[in-house]
């Protein structure tokens, strides 16, 4: 630009005193003029090519964030049939699981109508000569494995059957040193479907054996079920606890990283 304005003047001075100017540097001058121009035409060019690759850039981009929306929003209403599938599947399963429980129960009542009736005719002795022979009752399943089992029905996924095992354990054999993870797995069961029962469960673990290491899981667990259900103060609560009492547990561990995320 200073040279442009610089040639400019030159001109004018040029002009305006011929009779001081040669043609020879004129001349020079207009060569000079000339070769600004072009220069300054070229320079316009590339700024103009910069200025074009800028513009068309920008429409890419552009045209990229509208895809992504156009993408996401293609995607969130898959996701949203994905759901309505597998809720409806979840219905499904949940009358299934209903329909085998009630069945369970059922053949329950059953076994023990038919117990109570052989206890009842093992009771008469039969009289000399008799041929009847007095039938045995089946004898009850032992606490391994009623656990066994359990464990098999959670491992399937009939929630519903392995917690009646778990109970009829609990029930059975109150001693019996896996009661506590009876009692942890009943918690289990009820997790996604029922949080006050699995409370309930977590707690008996918690107060009842306080030297297990399903104790330690169990406040874990609690801490998580409060997490689930937005009450953040009872879920720091389980965690401060468990870290207190379990300081070594692997859950304490959990714990503490917990932690991190929900401290104001």
């Amino acid at each position: 630009m200073k040279r442009n304005r610089a040639a400019g003047i030159a001109l004018a001075v040029l002009a305006a005193l011929p009779g001081c100017a040669t043609k020879g540097q004129v001349r020079l001058l207009e060569g000079e003029l000339r070769s600004m121009r072009i220069e300054t035409a070229r320079r316009d060019s590339v700024r103009a090519s910069a200025l074009a690759a800028i513009i068309t850039l920008q429409q890419r981009i552009l045209d990229s964030v509208a895809a992504g929306r156009e993408a996401l929003k293609t995607l969130d209403v898959r996701l949203q049939g994905d759901m309505t599938d597998l809720q409806r599947q979840l219905l499904q399963v949940q009358e299934l699981t209903g329909q085998s429980q009630q069945r369970l129960t059922q053949l329950k009542a059953q076994i023990d109508t038919r117990a109570e009736q052989a206890e009842a005719s093992g009771a008469v002795r039969p009289a000399p000569g008799d041929s009847a022979a007095r039938t045995a009752a089946p004898p009850a399943p032992s606490a391994d494995q009623m656990y066994r089992s359990a464990r098999d029905q959670h491992g399937r996924g009939a929630l519903a059957t392995a917690r009646m095992a778990y109970q009829e354990l609990v029930k059975n054999y109150p001693a019996d040193p896996r009661v506590p993870d009876a009692l942890f797995y009943i918690g289990e069961t009820f997790a996604s479907e029922a949080p006050d029962s699995a409370v309930a469960y977590y707690g008996q673990v918690v107060a009842r054996f306080r030297t297990s290491p399903r104790a330690p899981m169990a406040l874990y667990r609690l801490g998580r079920l409060e997490e689930a259900r937005r009450n953040p103060a009872a879920a720091r609560g389980y965690y401060d606890r468990l870290i207190r009492d379990y300081p070594t547990s692997d859950d304490a561990d959990l714990a503490r990283d917990r932690l991190k995320t929900l401290r104001p």
